[in-house]
């Protein structure tokens, strides 16, 4: 009699495509060829990286565009390879799913010396325990559905990543018919929820000069329209941790920029540190995000609300989701605050000249690339001063952000510009990388060729590790210094410019624009010691404690 329920390996692709997952990133090996052959045969495509632990990057900035993402790799030498990736997907809330191919079950005898073993066959699954919510080896027919449904949902409410190890002797063996549903409902516990609401309303009220800091869940948990209707409904201005950067539109009357202690604008801190009402939603509370811990907050003066639990001043309240918190402040109850004067906080530039024959600096590169910024780019800054000077942006209201501003692991960028693409294919990506972080993993770009996409990617060349030459100044910072033009020319497509003025910079991100077929490089030669006005605030605060 014929099985009428599916494969293990052909389940698994199923529910994937159910989370709006069209692209699986990876590199094949022996272990898990099978599922990749599957994978050919589904309406889900295969991108291939260079890398595991790129692809693992990929996957991360393509589940922040489009809701969710996957990576599938083999065992021991691939998944190992992913750990860092998965890590920081894990720190940043970013719902990845990893699919890692393993011995077969029946292979798995006592004594067998298989290639790509570790200590044992189970130390992968115990050390992705580690960095995932939720991790699964199928190892049994009966029970197979289940634990794909089960880690699944966990990736998808938990916005973190989960780990599904796939035996190569279990890929193609039929499933018993699975016995709990796909993802479910949360929900509020009713008492608990008005409790917290009648608290943080009554708070909010009394306050004379309230101001919400958003952070990052808000675009975890696609909650940037609450946030908005929020902020517009009850007129209370808006920060944004560095972290959260671009949840809500930077050229909103109500946005004063981003609050991180000694790194931001000290109008800002200003603000921030002196509210008698900080309503703090879905932010971390990271040493980044507050500058290095020269941030200045009060428990006793703050609403904290993120997917974890609701706080108001002193008192906790969990069993209530965060979508039920933000949309009851959203009530006739909350007052709307009378036009406070903010013009203090508010940033006035000067308009940005160029000076065609000056020579290139960090804060007038970053003032000029913010006269390109529009609505189709996504902005993906790498770790450094990239992030840093990226900060100061004032983005477009349908431009993203994605960077890893907590976790900080750089080589982060350009592999985030294929996810980011892919995940989002009516946005262009605009990375910023240090020439560091470049020679980690700019190998991506023949990905980019290989599937038609066309980032621009900005190479800020100061000749080694800008970050840390303000900390600590030594020959370990420095680097080998590339010809970054000829990086067309080895992978048989691209473009590049050197660019040293203002006026050679001015040409090259015009021209960057207009070729769409490929990707444009643009390296930006800087002076070695030359930082933005954020790093150079924050340095001097670090390098205290270093």
């Amino acid at each position: 009699m014929q099985n009428k329920h599916p494969t293990i390996g052909n389940y698994l692709l199923r529910k994937l495509k159910s989370y709006g997952i069209d692209h699986i990133f990876g590199i094949p090996g022996d272990y898990v060829v099978q599922f990749f052959d599957m994978i050919e045969r589904s309406p889900i495509q295969h991108i291939g990286t260079t890398r595991e632990e790129t692809a693992g990057f990929a996957a991360d900035a393509y589940a922040r565009a489009n809701g969710m993402g996957a990576a599938c790799v083999t065992y021991g030498v691939g998944g190992l390879s992913m750990i860092n990736a998965v890590t920081a997907a894990y720190a940043e809330k970013s719902p990845l799913v990893v699919i890692s191919g393993a011995p077969g079950i029946r292979e798995r005898t006592e004594g067998a010396l298989l290639h790509h073993t570790g200590k044992n066959f189970y130390t992968q699954q115990r050390i992705y325990e580690e960095i995932t919510v939720a991790s699964a080896l199928l190892d049994e027919p009966f029970t197979a559905f289940n634990e794909i449904d089960r880690v699944l949902d966990a990736v998808y409410w938990h916005k973190r990543p989960g780990y599904i190890e796939l035996p190569r002797d279990m890929v193609s063996i039929h499933g018993a018919v699975h016995q709990r549903p796909s993802t479910g409902e949360h929900y509020s516990d009713p008492e608990i929820l008005d409790a917290a609401l009648v608290n943080a309303i009554a708070f909010i009220n009394q306050s004379e000069n309230p101001v919400i800091l958003a952070g990052v869940e808000l675009h975890r948990f696609r909650f940037r329209d609450k946030l908005l209707r929020l902020a517009e409904e009850k007129q209370i201005p808006v920060v944004t941790t560095l972290l959260g950067k671009s949840v809500m539109p930077e050229a909103h009357p109500l946005y004063l920029g981003i609050y991180g202690g000694a790194m931001g604008r000290t109008e800002i801190t200003t603000l921030v540190e002196t509210s008698d009402c900080l309503i703090i939603l879905g932010a971390f509370m990271t040493d980044v995000n507050l500058g290095i811990y020269t941030a200045n907050l009060a428990r006793n003066r703050s609403v904290y609300a993120t997917s974890d639990k609701i706080t108001v001043c002193y008192s906790t309240y969990e069993d209530v989701t965060f979508e039920d918190f933000l949309d009851g402040l959203c009530v006739p109850q909350l007052a709307k605050r009378p036009e406070a004067n903010l013009e203090w906080v508010l940033e006035v530039s000067e308009p940005f000249v160029m000076v065609p024959d000056q020579t290139l600096t960090v804060k007038r590169l970053f003032q000029h690339l913010n006269q390109f910024l529009n609505d189709e780019l996504t902005v993906i800054p790498d770790v450094g001063d990239s992030l840093w000077g990226a900060a100061d942006l004032r983005l477009p209201e349908q431009t993203d952000f994605i960077s890893l501003a907590y976790y900080t692991s750089m080589g982060f960028a350009i592999p985030a510009a294929i996810g980011a693409q892919l995940g989002k294919p009516d946005s262009r990506p605009l990375v910023i990388v240090g020439d560091g972080a470049f020679q980690m993993t700019g190998t991506e770009l023949s990905t980019t060729i290989r599937y038609g996409l066309n980032p621009i990617i900005l190479v800020l060349n100061n000749q080694g590790y800008g970050t840390m030459r303000p900390l600590v100044e030594g020959p370990f910072n420095e680097i080998e210094n590339w010809d970054y033009t000829c990086v067309p020319e080895l992978l048989g497509a691209g473009r590049a410019f050197a660019v040293r003025t203002e006026g050679e910079f001015d040409t090259a991100m015009k021209a960057a624009l207009s070729e769409t077929q490929h990707f444009v490089m643009i390296e930006a030669e800087l002076d070695k010691l030359d930082t933005s006005p954020a790093l150079s605030r924050l340095a001097e605060q670090v390098s205290k404690k270093v």
